[in-house]
């Protein structure tokens, strides 16, 4: 409720990936738990993912829902029915597959507006990879806030080197250069960055970090799934030094109270619970390491 006893209404809006939904819809549930009215925009085919995890949150007696809007993978070159990264990335998906599976979403601007209009909320959170979700709001005066799922030193990271380009001044791609402007040394080689920051090359991918920064710029602000405590000298950095108005507001999936909901989330496992326990029940204590890797990840 804001002081005149009103229930704000918050849009959520994720890139359909499993590695960036399951994130921004724990923020939702989050939202919603702390009273709140939460929608959920997403397509036809990714609201089964999510339908079981909402209606126990609504069982909470909180006012969370989903809304979907008609998805146009035919229109951008895609087989009908892909409608989420991992389609893509399942089938030994190229870099040109997620391009077109990018531009199918922006397609969704206009219905998207529409929605808006309709419903009028009073914030729009979008993931990072949903550029155009700025301008779509701000035709409605409606705040939009960028949802970030990484953390505050990576953001110092790559908006040093997007502001002082150190690996434009070396002479190969294998030699060190160090940061600039960053808190502690870090030394990077331009084969450890992402393509789009290597060199001037106009690829699609260095053109959709190019609206992607320009969109967080034009926006109301950054969600991060971290917090303050876990690295502060970070988060002051980006707020004061770099000028960046940022909340972090992790570990988002504290939400999730019940076994069910810290079980399900996401698509379903390829080998079964049972089998994955008691595989990791046959090794020594301390003998295993995991390691993550969002194979969705466009960057």
């Amino acid at each position: 409720m804001d002081s005149l006893g009103h229930q704000l209404h918050i849009f959520v809006f994720p890139y359909m990936a499993h590695g960036h939904m399951i994130p921004i819809v724990d923020l939702a549930k989050l939202f919603a738990l702390r009273g709140l009215k939460a929608t959920i925009i997403t397509t036809p085919l990714n609201a089964p993912l999510i339908s079981k995890t909402i209606q126990r949150t609504k069982g909470l007696g909180v006012d969370i829902d989903i809304r979907t809007l008609k998805f146009p993978p035919v229109e951008a070159g895609l087989p009908e029915g892909c409608e989420n990264v991992d389609s893509i990335t399942s089938h030994n998906g190229s870099f040109e597959l997620i391009f077109r599976f990018n531009k199918a979403t922006t397609m969704l601007q206009e219905p998207l507006e529409m929605l808006l209009q309709e419903c009028q909320p009073d914030c729009l959170v979008a993931d990072l990879l949903i550029p155009w979700a700025t301008d779509a709001a701000a035709k409605f005066g409606i705040p939009r806030l960028v949802f970030k799922g990484t953390c505050f030193f990576s953001l110092c990271t790559l908006e040093c080197i997007r502001l002082h380009e150190s690996q434009k001044k070396v002479s190969s791609d294998s030699k060190p250069f160090v940061l600039t402007n960053v808190l502690s040394e870090i030394k990077l080689t331009r084969k450890q960055l992402p393509d789009g920051l290597r060199q001037d090359f106009d690829t699609d991918y260095s053109k959709l970090m190019s609206e992607i920064v320009e969109s967080e710029l034009k926006s109301f602000g950054i969600i991060v799934n971290s917090f303050y405590e876990v690295e502060p000298a970070y988060v002051d950095y980006y707020r004061k030094v770099l000028g960046r108005r940022a909340w972090p507001i992790g570990p988002v999936s504290l939400c999730n109270r019940g076994i069910e909901d810290k079980a399900q989330r996401g698509n379903e496992a390829s080998i079964s619970e049972n089998e994955c326990l008691k595989w990791l029940d046959s090794k020594k204590p301390n003998s295993v390491i995991y390691i993550y890797s969002e194979k969705d990840n466009v960057n």
